[in-house]
C-alpha cells in the first residue's frame, strides 16, 4: 500500500517539489507513513517470518570455512598459473610481468571490490602467510584509497583496516619503513589509535638503530610458496627413439567387445607408458555417472598412514559408486576390461571413483600406487594399484590438466576421453615416472571418474618380464 501510494506520487516525472502540495506530501510521507509501516505489526510478522526462513536455509548456505577455502583457492590459482593479483581484481586472467594473451577470457568480466580483496589478504594474514598477504592486501588498499568517503553496503572491512594489516605483513617481511609510513597513514585517518601509535614509535626506534628498511633477511613464510609445478611450461620430453611408438591407432585388445565399435588409442608417453582413448564414454553416460554421484559426493580424503583424512593438498568432492548402481556403470568397467585386457572382477578392482574439482580444485603430485605396506590400500588384500584408468567426464574452460611431474608433460581435460597409465613396473616396484597432480581448475567444472585395478588377479595378464630390474 505504501509503495502504491509513492508511485502516485511519483506518476509525473516533470513533478517538483517546488510544489509545495508534493512538498507537503513528500515530508509526511518520510516524517509519519514509511515509520508506520516499517514498526507496524505486519512489519514484524514479516521480520519474523524473514527470519525463520533463513534459518531453514542457514544450513545450506556457504559457511566461514567456504569463504575462506574459495580465497586459498584464488591464492593457489595465482601461484600456479603466475596470474597478476591487479589483473585478478580486474577480472583479467593474466600472467604477472608479461606480455602475454589472457589465459582465459570470460564472457563477462567480474571485478573483485576493495572488501573482496582485503578478505583473501586476511585469510593469508591469519595463516603468517605474508607473501599473498602483502599482494592482495595492497590491492585492497588501493582499490580503498580510491572510494575513500564513500559508503558501500557489502564493505565489511575499510581502508584503516586495510592499512593496519599491511604495515604489520610489511613489518614481518622485514621492510620496516614501509610499515612505518603505511602505519603514518593509517594515523592520518584514526589519529586517536594508540595500538598504532605504539608500532609507529617502535618501527621509527628499529630504524633509528639502524636496521634500515630491511631488518634482516624476509622469514621463510614471507618469501615465494615453492610451485611443484607449472602446468603452462610442462612439454613432452621424449627420447628420438620413442617418438616412433607415438601413434594413434582403432585397438580392439583382442576383445569381441571391441570389434564393431574399437576404442580410439592415442599413445601420449612410452615412458611411463601413458594412453588417451578418445570418446570413450557418450554425454548421455557422463551425464548419468555425474547424477548418480552427486547426491552422495563428499570432501575427498587422502591416505595417512593407517588413516584416511581431508588435507588442503587435495580439494575436491568424491563418492564411490558399485558396478549395481545403474546399467552404465556396468556397461563402462566391462568396457575398461576389454581396453586394459584386466581382471576388474572385485577384489581385483575398486568401485568407480567419481569426483567433482570446483572453485581452484586440485591435488597436489602424488602416486596412484602405496609406497607403504601399512598404506590402506592393502586392506582389500588384492596387492597394490597395478593401473589407473582416469575418464573425463566433463570439459574445462581453462587449467585443470593432468600434470606428470618428473615425465615433465601434461594431458589436458579432454571430455568424454579416458586416460590409462600403469602404476607399477612389471617387476612390481611403484613407477616412479608416474608422479602426478591435478592440476587447479582455472575455469569450469571438472568431473572424472577413476577406475584403480590391483595388480592380484592380473598375473597371467600382465605377467612379470624375465629381467627382474624391468
Amino acid at each position: 500500500r505504501f509503495y502504491e501510494k509513492v508511485q502516485a506520487l511519483h506518476q509525473d516525472p516533470k513533478a517538483s517539489v517546488d510544489n509545495p502540495l508534493l512538498a507537503f506530501s513528500l515530508i509526511k510521507r518520510l516524517h509519519s507513513d514509511w515509520p508506520n509501516v516499517v514498526y507496524s505489526d505486519e512489519a514484524t510478522e514479516n521480520t519474523q517470518a524473514l527470519h525463520a526462513g533463513f534459518k531453514e536455509l542457514e544450513q545450506e548456505l556457504p559457511g566461514a570455512e567456504d569463504l575462506d577455502g574459495a580465497a586459498r583457492a584464488l591464492m593457489r590459482l595465482q601461484d600456479v598459473y603466475m596470474l597478476s593479483v591487479k589483473g585478478l581484481a580486474n577480472g583479467i586472467f593474466q600472467r604477472a610481468g608479461a606480455g602475454c594473451p589472457p589465459l582465459y577470457s570470460p564472457s563477462r568480466r567480474v571485478t573483485l571490490s576493495a572488501d573482496d580483496c582485503f578478505h583473501v589478504g586476511k585469510v593469508a594474514y591469519d595463516t603468517g602467510d605474508y607473501y599473498h598477504s602483502i599482494m592482495w592486501l595492497e590491492e585492497a588498499v588501493g582499490l580503498f584509497r580510491l572510494s575513500y568517503g564513500s559508503w558501500n553496503p557489502e564493505d565489511r572491512s575499510s581502508l584503516e583496516d586495510a592499512l593496519d594489516h599491511l604495515a604489520f605483513s610489511y613489518f614481518m617481511a622485514g621492510n620496516i619503513s614501509h610499515a612505518l609510513s603505511l602505519s603514518k597513514e593509517f594515523l592520518h585517518y584514526d589519529p586517536s589509535n594508540q595500538r598504532v601509535a605504539r608500532n609507529v614509535a617502535k618501527y621509527e626506534k628499529l630504524l633509528e638503530m639502524g636496521t634500515g628498511g630491511y631488518c634482516g633477511h624476509p622469514p621463510h613464510h614471507c618469501s615465494h610458496p615453492h610451485s611443484l609445478l607449472d602446468p603452462l611450461s610442462l612439454s613432452p620430453q621424449t627420447a628420438p627413439e620413442h617418438l616412433l611408438h607415438l601413434s594413434c591407432s582403432y585397438e580392439t585388445n583382442g576383445s569381441p567387445y571391441l570389434l564393431l565399435q574399437p576404442a580410439k588409442k592415442e599413445m601420449v608417453q612410452v615412458q611411463p607408458y601413458v594412453a588417451l582413448y578418445h570418446d570413450f564414454i557418450s554425454d548421455a553416460e557422463a551425464e548419468t555417472i555425474k547424477g548418480l554421484a552427486g547426491p552422495w559426493l563428499q570432501r575427498s580424503v587422502v591416505a595417512s598412514g593407517e588413516k584416511q583424512q581431508k588435507a588442503e593438498y587435495r580439494i575436491s568432492k568424491s563418492a564411490w559408486l558399485k558396478d549395481t548402481a545403474d546399467p552404465v556403470v556396468r556397461a563402462l568397467e566391462q568396457r575398461i576390461a576389454a581396453i586394459t585386457g584386466l581382471d576388474l572382477r572385485p577384489p581385483y578392482a575398486e568401485y568407480l571413483q567419481v569426483v567433482n574439482y570446483g572453485l581452484g580444485g586440485h591435488y597436489e603430485p602424488h602416486f596412484d600406487h602405496a609406497t607403504s605396506r601399512k598404506s590402506p590400500l592393502y586392506r582389500m588384500k588384492s596387492g597394490n594399484r597395478i593401473a589407473t584408468v582416469m575418464i573425463y567426464l566433463s570439459a574445462v574452460e581453462a587449467g585443470g590438466s593432468t600434470a606428470f611431474i618428473y615425465a615433465n608433460f601434461s594431458v589436458p581435460v579432454v571430455k568424454n576421453a579416458a586416460l590409462f597409465w600403469w602404476n607399477l613396473r612389471r617387476n612390481g616396484d611403484g613407477d616412479g615416472d608416474t608422479l602426478h597432480a591435478g592440476c587447479p581448475v582455472l575455469a569450469g567444472d571438472k568431473w572424472v571418474a577413476n577406475k584403480w585395478i590391483h595388480e592380484h588377479g592380473q598375473e597371467f595378464r600382465r605377467p612379470c618380464s624375465a629381467d627382474p630390474q624391468a
